[in-house]
């Protein structure tokens, strides 16, 4: 371990963001209850700022203990530390995954709220009010195991989710592959950061063509009656299911993710 202070505060920011992440699923089936879809993206905007401000936390924080551990010469244990950051962003979506039928209700509820509050600002001063936190330990919705009745067997397609799978993983080992390619490289370590983008931008190709469409499609389905809402919920457990094992599989292709960054790297200087 490099620095352990700073890796507590880079594993605590990547664990809330992929936290967020997985929170953000519940918006679906939430805006499918409220007929509201339009609302309940917009209200998705404010949990996406609070992911990037975390980023924004997070990030300078991972590149100083790369950026250590070339100046103290211990590369070597550079491995270890990243691997800790990819397991954090595990360790969030497992938290966040039984936190998704809370969620799914309070969200229900502040979708409603919209049409009464008008705007953001107000529904969260409202929503801070003491009479409105006391009814938040109403809205609370212990896990089940009923609730995972027939996920398997509704009609979504599996290769939507095998994809989501894979697109998860590269988004989770995108930036630190490339880091840690940087920090065996240093003198050319700006060069194998900057591939991030290139290995983050595939899996948003990936993303917006394969699963974001398909996503969209069997919500709107459910909105116009073809589809039920058990459909929508249970696409939003196997979602999850899928950026569980995507940060999994994240563990296996870091490695594979920058020998691959290197070789680029090399070929570019």
């Amino acid at each position: 371990m490099i620095d352990a202070k700073r890796l507590i505060i880079v594993a605590f920011f990547t664990m809330v963001i992929n936290l967020i992440d997985t929170l953000s699923y519940s918006i679906r089936p939430s805006g499918v209850r409220t007929r509201k879809l339009a609302v309940a993206l917009s209200l998705f905007n404010i949990m996406a700022v609070i992911s990037r401000l975390s980023n924004m936390i997070q990030a300078p924080f991972l590149g100083s203990i790369v950026d250590m551990a070339i100046k103290m010469d211990k590369v070597h244990l550079l491995q270890n530390d990243m691997r800790i950051v990819l397991f954090s962003a595990t360790l969030g979506a497992l938290i966040g995954a039984p936190l998704m039928p809370t969620f799914v209700s309070i969200f229900t509820v502040a979708i409603n709220g919209m049409e009464g509050a008008g705007t953001v600002p107000k529904l969260i001063l409202k929503g801070f009010r003491w009479s409105n936190l006391k009814k938040i330990k109403k809205k609370i919705v212990l896990p089940r195991l009923s609730m995972l009745k027939g996920v398997w067997k509704a009609n979504i397609p599996k290769t939507f989710l095998i994809y989501n799978v894979i697109i998860t993983s590269i988004y989770t080992t995108g930036v630190i592959s490339s880091l840690y390619a940087g920090a065996i490289i240093p003198e050319y370590r700006i060069t194998a950061s900057q591939l991030s983008g290139i290995v983050n931008g595939f899996a948003t190709v990936l993303f917006t063509v394969v699963v974001d469409p398909v996503a969209a499609l069997i919500t709107d389905q459910a909105l116009s009656g073809k589809r039920t809402q058990h459909d929508v919920d249970s696409m939003v457990v196997l979602l999850v299911f899928g950026k569980i094992l995507g940060t999994l599989l994240a563990q296996l292709i870091f490695i594979p993710a920058a020998d691959l960054i290197l070789f680029v790297t090399k070929l570019i200087v």
